[in-house]
């Protein structure tokens, strides 16, 4: 069984962390993560409650390779994908990349120079997650 623990930093604007993928204890990835702050977990403002939840493998239009967060309280559609901007707007949308999801990258950096950091090297980041993932499901837990 594959299991994975995100460790999360909280901050004002966003939440960053850590997290470790595990199988038969083994650590097989690792990657930094990038989310919305903690608000109580309203939908598309919020980051996702603290827990143990399923992740299945998914593709869409919008993200082609993907993982979906299943059973979430209150939630739908929670997602591990590509990310870099969150608690401040994408210079290319004027958006924040996360609605709810888990971004994956390496390293955080001010990339836009409002005195935020962003997280890096997402689209990298999570095509290494689904090179050793694959579509098997796994366990995620979050503290």
């Amino acid at each position: 069984m594959i299991e994975a623990t995100l460790t999360r930093i909280p901050q004002r604007t966003q939440t960053l962390g850590k997290m470790i993928v595990r199988q038969n204890n083994a650590v097989i990835f690792d990657c930094d993560t990038i989310e919305l702050p903690w608000l109580n977990n309203q939908p598309q403002i919020s980051c996702i409650p603290v827990g143990t939840y399923k992740v299945v493998y998914r593709e869409s239009a919008k993200y082609p390779r993907h993982y979906h967060i299943q059973n979430v309280p209150g939630r739908s559609w929670i997602l591990i994908h590509q990310a870099n901007y969150v608690g401040s707007k994408n210079p290319s949308t004027r958006k924040a990349d996360l609605l709810g999801c888990i971004g994956v990258g390496r390293w955080y950096a001010d990339l836009n120079g409002d005195g935020i950091v962003e997280l890096t090297r997402s689209n990298a980041t999570l095509k290494q997650m689904l090179a050793v993932i694959g579509t098997n499901s796994f366990r995620l837990t979050i503290l």
